[in-house]
C-alpha cells in the first residue's frame, strides 16, 4: 500500500512510525492495541516499523521513535515524538473526530 492511500483510508488516521529496538515503541505497544480497538469504525492506527519502511519514514522526515502523526482527510494536523500517556494521544485522536 502506498503512503497516500494509508493516510486516505478513513478520514481520521493515526500513523506511528516504530523500531522494534526500541524501549520507549516497545512500552507504546499495547497502549496503540487499546487505541485501535476503541477508535475501530471511526478512525485507522497504522503502525510502520521504521527499518522496514524507511522510504516512508525519511519522507515524513522521522528522526526519532516513536513518532506519532495523526492526518486528517490525507493533510497532517498533528505530530509528536517520544512515549506519551495512551490518554492523552486517545483524546487527541478524538478531538480531530470531531
Amino acid at each position: 500500500m502506498k503512503y497516500t492511500d494509508l493516510i486516505n483510508s478513513t478520514p481520521v488516521v493515526l500513523v506511528e512510525f516504530y523500531a522494534t529496538w526500541c524501549p520507549h515503541c516497545q512500552r507504546m505497544m499495547p497502549v496503540i492495541e487499546e487505541i485501535k480497538e476503541l477508535l475501530a469504525g471511526s478512525a485507522d492506527v497504522c503502525q510502520l516499523d521504521i527499518d522496514e519502511n524507511q522510504e516512508m519514514a525519511d519522507m515524513e522526515n522521522v528522526r526519532s521513535t516513536p513518532t506519532f502523526i495523526i492526518y486528517k482527510y490525507g493533510k497532517p494536523v498533528w505530530r509528536e515524538s517520544g512515549e506519551m500517556d495512551g490518554q492523552f494521544l486517545l483524546d487527541k485522536l478524538q478531538s480531530f473526530l470531531s
